[in-house]
């Protein structure tokens, strides 16, 4: 576990659309002696990922504008349930917020008893950012579009392999749907994460990978990974000749990894809305959008409601791949 203090002196089509609502927040009367302490903000993940630079960025902002400390607190374990559940459990004053990942969304379809109710025991706050995956292959392989991946699958059944950076994760969920949506029959090769899948997928031990821009970026700009597609509904602007997968052939296919704020079940309508537009106004600041960007990763926004209404809509979508590809709670 790691601690951080900031003192004074860092799919989308659904989320596109909450990116762009930045100016749309609705004004509320601010909950009154809100913020009256230290704010923790729980990362249920290891330090150094997307969801851990949102929160650090954003503690660094609230203690300028508030002058009150944050606490960026790493909680890793268990697809971020530990962390998590931390926060669901947590007086609900908004004191203690958790920034999860788009695995909120997936762990229902992995976990048969989860400690907490992923929409009921939480208020969502803003969402925070989104990462577009990378649809990326091995350049032993003989393809240089997702159509021709397509073809070359169905023309060797059986022979093509997708790493992960994970099970349970959306890159793993992303290659499910993909198999789902084009038919070919690929085996998932699941790994402790995106740099030991890296060396296996550039010599041709597997075929290809959906993995974030910002982890497979330096792979492709050295030719040693080829990418076909990126996932989100808009190109990445790290990757902005790259196509999307719609652009690509693959009508309705959209999916990303992001991150969001929420606060304990029960906290103060006022309380929320005090976060919400002060979390959207940080994630329109110039500075914090170029470290987001420089680092593959796009601002969110939006109201409460909106990230609410989309935790809701990714558990379906989620819920139904996993279905499709046989995964079954455990």
């Amino acid at each position: 576990m790691r601690r951080r203090t900031f003192v004074a002196s860092s799919t989308t089509t659904t989320l596109l659309a909450l990116a762009g609502a930045l100016p749309a927040i609705a004004q509320t009367a601010p909950a009154a002696a809100y913020p009256s302490k230290q704010i923790t903000i729980v990362v249920p993940a290891s330090p150094g990922g997307a969801i851990d630079l949102a929160a650090r960025l954003i503690g660094q902002k609230l203690t300028e504008a508030w002058g009150q400390s944050v606490v960026v607190d790493n909680r890793a374990g268990a697809t971020g349930i530990i962390g998590t559940d931390l926060v669901a459990k947590s007086p609900p004053d908004g004191h203690m917020l958790a920034l999860v990942a788009s695995s909120h969304a997936i762990n229902p379809s992995m976990v048969k008893k989860l400690p907490f109710d992923t929409m009921k025991s939480f208020e969502p706050v803003a969402l925070t950012h989104v990462v577009p995956l990378v649809l990326i292959v091995s350049p032993e392989l003989p393809v240089k579009s997702v159509a021709e991946l397509i073809a070359y699958g169905k023309a060797h059944p059986g022979q093509l392999s997708f790493a992960s950076s994970g099970n349970g994760g959306a890159p793993h969920f992303s290659g499910e749907l993909f198999k789902s949506m084009t038919g070919l029959d690929i085996t998932h090769v699941p790994y402790k994460g995106s740099t030991l899948a890296h060396p296996d997928l550039i010599s041709g031990r597997t075929s290809l990978m959906f993995d974030t821009v910002a982890a497979a970026n330096v792979q492709i700009k050295a030719g040693r990974l080829r990418a076909l597609a990126v996932t989100t509904a808009k190109r990445s602007s790290v990757l902005p000749d790259v196509p999307t997968m719609q652009e690509a052939g693959i009508a309705g296919y959209e999916t990303s990894t992001w991150g969001g704020l929420l606060a304990p079940a029960g906290t103060p309508a006022a309380t929320v809305a005090r976060l919400n537009a002060e979390v959207v106004r940080i994630l329109a600041l110039p500075d914090v959008r170029k470290t987001l960007q420089d680092n593959g990763i796009e601002p969110g926004g939006g109201t409460p409601r909106q990230f609410g209404d989309f935790i809701g809509t990714e558990m379906v979508k989620w819920a139904r791949v996993a279905k499709s590809a046989g995964i079954q709670p455990e």
